[in-house]
C-alpha cells in the first residue's frame, strides 16, 4: 500500500504497519502504537485504516457506559447493520469484535484500531485482560484481526507490555512514533535552506508535526531575520495555542499529579543543575524525594537520563521535549508579563538564557544525533558499534573539568581495553579557537594516562557560529580533526 501524500515523512512508521495489517496468519495479532501527543499518530492510523477498509474508534474521555454506546454505534455503523450495535458490557463488545475476524468476507485479515486506549482503559480497568483473552483464544481458533492499540499516555501505554501485565508477551508490534529528526523538521517547516533558522527552530518547537499544522495553520517564519517576529506572534503569545501547551503535556499525563514540583524538576535540568543530587538542591528536597518524579517523567518520554561515558555510575538529566526546555528558561520566569502581552520585551531581555540554556545544549543533543544517523561514517571514525555519549574529564592537575559533549567509544572485552574513537566539543553562540583544540587534545591525553586506548581517537569541533583563523591554520594537514559547521550537520546523508 503507497503512502498518502499528505503524510510526511513516517516511511519507517508506514512500513511496519502496513506489514503488520497484512500478515497472513489464521492467528489474531496484536500491535502497540504510542508516542506523546501531537506526533500524527492518529494521522497514520486512519490512513491505513481507510486503505485496509479496518474498523478504526477513537475513545474519548467518557464513563463506560458512554464509551460501550459509542463503541457499538461505531461498530453497527462499521458493519453495515443500520443501527448501533447494543452490548451488554464490555465482555461481550471485545467476544465479538475479534469474532468479526473470523468472519471477514474478503479473506484479508480484519484491521481494528482503538485509539486512545488510556481513555477506554481508565474507565474500563479490566479491558487489557478481555483483550487477552481473546487473543489468547484465537491463537488456536481462526480470526483474521488485526488489532492496533494506540495512546498518548506514555505511562499507560509503556505499562501495557510490562512485567505482570496482562498483554505482556502477546504483541507482535510495538511502535513508538517519534518526533521528527533535526534534519526531517526542517525540511517540515520549510527551513531547509537555512541551517540557523532550522537549528533555532528546533530549539525551540522539536520535530512535532502538529505545531505547524494544527496549532500554527502553517504559520511559519520565513527567514533567520523573521524568527524574533514569528516568535513573539506565536510561541511568546497569550492568543496562541503553543503559548500554554509545555504546560498541557505535563497535565495530560496520568502519572502526573503534583504539577509544580514536576516543573520545578523540569526547570532544575533546563537551567543546568542535570545530576540529581543538583535538582535536589536546587528544588529544595533530598535526592530519595526526587526518585519518583524523576521516574514518572522518564516514563513519559519528556527527560532522558544519559550515562556518563567516562565514569560509570554517573549520570545526568536531560529534557527530551525542546518545548518544554523553551518554556522553563524563557517562558516561565517571565509568565505574568508575557501574559500582558510584553512579548518582544521579554524576548529582547531572554537573548543569553536562550543560548546558554535552550540553543547550546540542544545543540550539543544535535550534535550527538549527527554522530548516531550516520556522522560517524562521514568523519571516517574507526569503531564498530560504538557508544555516542558525552561526559566529564577530570583535570586534577589543573583542577578542572573538561566537559566532553561527544564521544563514541567501545567497551574494553577480553584482553582488550576500552577505547576512544572520537571526542568532541560544540559551541553554539561561540566562534571555536584555538584554546577550544587545546582542552579537548588535554582530555584525550588524561583519559590515555587512565587506560583508555586512544591511538585512533580523532578530534571533533562542532560550531553553529564557525571557526576562527587560526584554528584553521593550527589544524592545517592535521588529519585527526576536523571541524564540523551547520552547514555540515544539514547536509543531505550519503
Amino acid at each position: 500500500m503507497a503512502k498518502p501524500a499528505y503524510l510526511f515523512d513516517r516511511d519507517v512508521e508506514w512500513n511496519a504497519l502496513v506489514t503488520f495489517a497484512a500478515r497472513t496468519t489464521s492467528a489474531a495479532s496484536l500491535g502497540i502504537v504510542s508516542g506523546r501527543r501531537r506526533m500524527g499518530k492518529t494521522y497514520l492510523l486512519r490512513a491505513l485504516a481507510e486503505q485496509r477498509n479496518g474498523f478504526y474508534f477513537g475513545a474519548t474521555t467518557a464513563t463506560s457506559t458512554e464509551s460501550l454506546r459509542q463503541f457499538g454505534a461505531a461498530l453497527g455503523e462499521f458493519t453495515g447493520a443500520g443501527a448501533s450495535i447494543a452490548f451488554d458490557n464490555w465482555d461481550h463488545a471485545i467476544t465479538y469484535l475479534f469474532a468479526l475476524g473470523g468472519r471477514e468476507q474478503s479473506g484479508k485479515p480484519l484491521l481494528v484500531v482503538l485509539d486512545e486506549f488510556p481513555y477506554l482503559v481508565k474507565s474500563v480497568p479490566e479491558l487489557p485482560s478481555l483483550v487477552q483473552r481473546e487473543i489468547d483464544r484465537y491463537q488456536t481458533e481462526s480470526s483474521g484481526i488485526r488489532l492496533l492499540l494506540c495512546g498518548s499516555a506514555m505511562s499507560v501505554m509503556g505499562g501495557l507490555l510490562a512485567a505482570n501485565a496482562p498483554l505482556r508477551g502477546r504483541a507482535q508490534l510495538e511502535l513508538l512514533v517519534q518526533p521528527f529528526g533535526y534534519r526531517a523538521a526542517a525540511e517540515f517547516w520549510d527551513a531547509g535552506h537555512d541551517p540557523a533558522l532550522a537549528a533555532r527552530l528546533h530549539a525551540i518547537v522539536g520535530g512535532t508535526p502538529a505545531y505547524r499544522r494544527q496549532f500554527l495553520a502553517d504559520n511559519v517564519p520565513t527567514s533567520a531575520a523573521d524568527l524574533d517576529d514569528w516568535l513573539c506572534r506565536t510561541v511568546l503569545s497569550p492568543l496562541s495555542p503553543l503559548f500554554r501547551e509545555a504546560r498541557y503535556l505535563l497535565a495530560e499525563e496520568a502519572e502526573i499529579r503534583d504539577t509544580a514540583l514536576y516543573h520545578s524538576v523540569l526547570a532544575a535540568v533546563a537551567q543546568g543543575h542535570n545530576t540529581r543530587g543538583g535538582i535536589a538542591g536546587y528544588i529544595g528536597r533530598k535526592s530519595v524525594d526526587i526518585s519518583h518524579p524523576l521516574t514518572v517523567l522518564e516514563d513519559c518520554h519528556l527527560i532522558s537520563r544519559e550515562l556518563d561515558v567516562f565514569r560509570s555510575g554517573r549520570s545526568i538529566y536531560r529534557i527530551t521535549e525542546p518545548l518544554i526546555s523553551f518554556y522553563e528558561a524563557v517562558m516561565r520566569p517571565a509568565w505574568a508579563r508575557l501574559e500582558t502581552g510584553q512579548a518582544q520585551q521579554v524576548w529582547r531581555r531572554s537573548a543569553e538564557r536562550f543560548n546558554a540554556q535552550v540553543a547550546g545544549p540542544h545543540f550539543e543533543q544535535m550534535c550527538r544525533t549527527f554522530l548516531l544517523t550516520g556522522g560517524v561514517d562521514q568523519l571516517e571514525v574507526d569503531t564498530d558499534f560504538g557508544t555516542v555519549g558525552c561526559g566529564v574529564v577530570t583535570d586534577q592537575l589543573e583542577r578542572s573539568q573538561i566537559q566532553v559533549d561527544a564521544a563514541v567509544t567501545e567497551p574494553g572485552d577480553g584482553g582488550r581495553v576500552p577505547s576512544i574513537s572520537l571526542l568532541g566539543e560544540a559551541k553554539w553562540g561561540t566562534t571555536i579557537g584555538v584554546k577550544h583544540l587545546e582542552r579537548l587534545t588535554r582530555a584525550r591525553t588524561l583519559l590515555n594516562e587512565r587506560g583508555w586506548d586512544t591511538s585512533a581517537c580523532k578530534l571533533a569541533l562542532f560550531s553553529g557560529a564557525g571557526f576562527s583563523d587560526a584554528l584553521r591554520r593550527e589544524i592545517d594537514n592535521t588529519p585527526d580533526v576536523r571541524l564540523i559547521s551547520l552547514d555540515e550537520l544539514y547536509a543531505p546523508l550519503d
